[in-house]
């Protein structure tokens, strides 16, 4: 087992995620890095890394999938057999006016936002619950508060995960998992 913390960060590969990544990595953190997408250039990313000195875990895989999530947990704990802290990144738009919105967009949002962070952080919990410890961040908006015209489905997706995290952190602390939930604004 590597000395190195463990952090598994779902959609690591561009944006914010990535930037997270990078902070972890220039800490020490050997990294799962979650990805759904084909078009990502997952052998650049990996020589990025390698800067950083640590060992990397690239994962292809849509949160919004239950069974997925769970194979990806899988293959991060037969390498590095735990995963100390969890960052729920991933996340899309599909912004429009709820009179012009399709039902299949208001489903895909939700599905890859908020059941995508339930499907990884429930298939994570029982291993960062038998290690009793662990740190789940959850990355929300500021909309999930506020709300924001032509974002019904982002907005709803984000607030969701406020909840969720407020719950899942009462439930959780008991077992020394910490997790908290970060609403950041783009400018």
């Amino acid at each position: 087992m590597s000395e190195n913390k463990i952090a598994l960060i779902t959609g690591g590969t561009r944006g914010i995620g990535k930037a997270i990544a990078i902070k972890f990595a220039k800490e020490g953190y050997n990294l799962v890095i979650n990805y759904v997408s084909e078009k990502t250039d997952v052998n650049n990313l990996k020589e990025e890394f390698k800067q950083y000195n640590i060992e990397t875990l690239f994962i292809k895989t849509d949160v919004s999938n239950f069974d997925e999530c769970e194979n990806m947990i899988k293959k991060a704990i037969e390498k590095f057999e735990k995963i100390d802290v969890l960052v729920n990144n991933a996340g899309i738009t599909k912004d429009n006016l709820i009179l012009r919105m399709p039902k299949e967009d208001f489903d895909k949002v939700i599905d890859i936002n908020l059941k995508g962070t339930f499907n990884v952080t429930k298939n994570v919990v029982p291993y960062m619950m038998k290690k009793k410890t662990g740190r789940i961040i959850n990355l929300s908006s500021v909309v999930g508060v506020s709300g924001n015209a032509g974002q019904c489905n982002y907005s709803a997706s984000k607030a969701g995960i406020i909840g969720f995290t407020k719950s899942i952190a009462k439930e959780l602390a008991s077992r020394n998992i910490l997790a908290n939930c970060i609403a950041p604004r783009i400018y």
